[in-house]
């Protein structure tokens, strides 16, 4: 009787790890008992979220492969055994909570013969067990997502696991930050309650993992030099190897400067110590800090590090993901805007109008003003290299040209009739080839519901209505379709139209990192050296009011009312239309498919308008600067270009129609495959 009543012993997280944690081969790559030896760096992190730690907020910015997450299940595991309480697990969205629960917390409790014993099979009856709720004895695990209010406030919690919080958004809902909304949920339990932070950092400024962790007391691993001992946090900075040869890489100590082999790695994690280097803004509050260079070895190698970083040298996307997913750093964005005089100065003896060899496609962005519609006409090629190829201005708003019904059926009048000519409008190509848009993207900022009833009259197969948010996001800087509803001649039609959300700053940002790359000399043209991947060419008609537009805006730190600091794009002059224009128009070319289109896609585009379908690789492995025969295929200097087409006017008679650029879905030979309506 006595045993019944004693309580539990106080176990720390790691300590029931390694007593309980079973991996199983669907959830781990080293199946079998847990070990903390081998993530030595973990058992600091995992003891902090023990019941008997005082801290109640734990605070982790790390790399890649370091074992975070299964450092956070261990928590989960422990408290579902353990310390039986109320848990709340959230993911960036709902639906990587129900991915979470699948590849995560289902391993967890099936293959972890104590846990399997406190929750019920999800097969029976009454058993609590659904994909988004595990009830056990004494508690509940509820797992949702950060983009849903309804999830964060749903229930009282004593726990927190808020996973990849750098992938949150910025207010969920219209009801806030959902960090906040999710903290309000474990306030009754006071001094008992804990949460946990856990992500990869993104941007300077922008990045809530950083600003938690610069809140903490910001702990860092120190591990020990297997020649002289000094004890030392890992940098990238002291990892050398020889230029091209990353199996000759090793580790420099910063002391005596000698060569530390990857194999010394255990032995130094084994007696490595996590330092605190600063004082906590909240004394609750504890932060850790660890790059991927502590990957134990078998996982990320130092020798794939280097080839990583090699392979991201002059691509700033690469670079960012390298410094942020490798290092667990944040990335500083440059917001500066680029000198207008100096693009000025660098256009291209090409005329406004004309497409020049190497463009393969057009796509339009449309701003919808007051009393005018602007538009932007880019052209795009391999590597994302884009040209400017016309602007467009239609006078009179959307509110004075509404959409008039006669005996002959409905027809737009004014302004949105211009509109519907230039989808049928055609430029000529350095080829001879005629393109037409691929894809026009509008903003629905002003006066929606005019832009809703256009789009859906023009169709969505060329046309895309697209309302901008701010925030970064480049894993998926554009989100949708969403359906919304349109309201035509006093008649409501559901899912009228399809919306497509659109990060602007992600895509402004890209624009001025492009606009930043530097044009190969005369003589390296010659030579068959290309112009980098996402190079902005500007035509010589293009007008210095248009080039001022284009970067009229610039990156900066603001503060928000409650101190924290974020980036903001700002004005640096009244107008800016081309550049938003030029933010659509590369949204249109994101949906199109560019950023993701095989090789197939890219020869077919090259074949519609006369180019050699190139195999051999140039540009960094891109095979987009070669010909079939492997000879190199220079981007035009203007000379081989043929005389200037008079452009047809929107208002123009039959349109000339395309002869390239076309967007062609590939039609898969063989049996036919039926496709339930709920899946398509």
């Amino acid at each position: 009787m006595g045993a019944m009543l004693r309580p539990p012993p106080q176990l720390t997280v790691s300590e029931w790890a390694e007593r309980h944690r079973i991996l199983g081969s669907r959830a781990s790559s080293e199946p079998g008992p847990w070990r903390t030896s081998r993530t030595p760096y973990l058992g600091a992190i995992m003891d902090a979220l023990s019941a008997v730690h005082p801290a109640r907020r734990v605070v982790f910015m790390k790399g890649a492969q370091t074992g975070g997450t299964e450092g956070g299940n261990n928590w989960l595991g422990y408290i579902l055994h353990h310390v039986p309480a109320p848990v709340l697990a959230v993911q960036p969205t709902v639906e990587l909570a129900k991915r979470f629960s699948r590849q995560r917390i289902n391993p967890l409790i099936e293959e972890t013969p104590v846990l399997r014993e406190r929750v019920a099979p999800a097969r029976a009856r009454d058993s609590g067990n659904t994909l988004l709720s595990k009830e056990f004895p004494g508690g509940i695990l509820v797992m949702t997502g950060a983009n849903s209010a309804v999830g964060l406030r749903s229930m009282t919690a004593r726990f927190l696991f808020l996973d990849e919080i750098d992938a949150y958004p910025g207010d969920v809902e219209g009801e806030g930050d959902p960090i906040a909304l999710a903290e309000a949920r474990a306030r009754t339990f006071g001094w008992r309650r804990k949460t946990f932070l856990v992500s990869t950092p993104t941007i300077a400024g922008l990045s809530r993992i950083e600003r938690e962790y610069l809140a903490s007391d910001q702990r860092r691993f120190f591990v020990p030099c297997p020649q002289c001992g000094t004890m030392q946090v890992l940098t990238f900075e002291r990892l050398r190897w020889e230029k091209g040869e990353p199996r000759s890489v090793a580790y420099r100590c910063e002391t005596c400067d000698g060569a530390v082999e990857e194999h010394h790695k255990t032995a130094m994690l084994a007696r490595g110590e996590w330092r605190a280097t600063a004082v906590a803004e909240d004394p609750h509050t504890v932060g850790f800090h660890i790059s991927a260079l502590y990957s134990p070895v078998g996982w990320l190698s130092w020798e794939q590090i280097a080839r990583d970083w090699e392979a991201a040298q002059g691509k700033p996307e690469d670079l960012k993901t390298f410094k942020n997913t490798v290092l667990g750093e944040t990335w500083q964005e440059s917001g500066d805007a680029p000198d207008w005089q100096r693009l000025y100065e660098r256009r291209e003896d090409w005329p406004i109008g004309i497409v020049p060899a190497g463009a393969l496609f057009l796509t339009a962005g449309a701003d919808v003003q007051r009393d005018r519609i602007e538009v932007s006409i880019w052209a795009w090629g391999r590597g994302l290299e884009s040209w400017f190829v016309d602007h467009v201005i239609i006078d009179g708003g959307p509110d004075r040209a509404p959409i008039e019904q006669s005996s002959m059926g409905s027809r737009h009048a004014g302004t949105w009739a211009s509109l519907t000519a230039l989808l049928g409008r055609t430029w000529s190509h350095a080829s001879g080839a005629r393109l037409g848009l691929a894809k026009l993207a509008i903003d629905t900022g002003y006066e929606a519901p005019a832009v809703y009833a256009w789009a859906r009259r023009a169709g969505h197969a060329q046309v895309v209505p697209v309302k901008g948010v701010d925030g970064f996001n480049r894993a998926a800087p554009i989100v949708g379709p969403s359906y919304v509803d349109v309201t035509e001649g006093g008649r409501k039609l559901r899912r009228g139209a399809r919306l497509w959300t659109v990060a602007v700053a992600t895509f402004k940002s890209e624009t001025y990192r492009f606009l930043r790359l530097g044009r190969p000399t005369d003589e390296e043209i010659a030579a068959g050296i290309v112009y980098p991947a996402g190079y902005v060419h500007l035509p010589r008609g293009m007008e210095a009011e248009w080039v001022k537009q284009l970067v009229a805006e610039q990156l900066v730190s603001v503060r928000t009312k409650r101190g924290f600091a974020r980036l903001e794009w700002q004005k640096l002059r009244e107008r800016n239309e081309v550049l938003d224009c030029r933010v659509y128009a590369r949204a249109a070319a994101w949906i199109a498919g560019a950023d993701r289109w095989t090789e197939a896609t890219w020869r077919d585009l090259e074949a519609q308008v006369g180019l050699r379908a190139p195999v051999a690789a140039s540009r960094d492995g891109d095979p987009s600067s070669r010909s079939r025969d492997g000879d190199p295929v220079a981007p035009s200097d203007g000379d081989d270009m043929p005389a200037p087409v008079a452009s047809k006017q929107p208002d123009a008679g039959d349109p000339v129609p395309p002869s390239a650029g076309m967007l062609r879905r590939r039609v898969l030979r063989g049996r036919r495959v039926f496709t339930p309506s709920y899946l398509r």
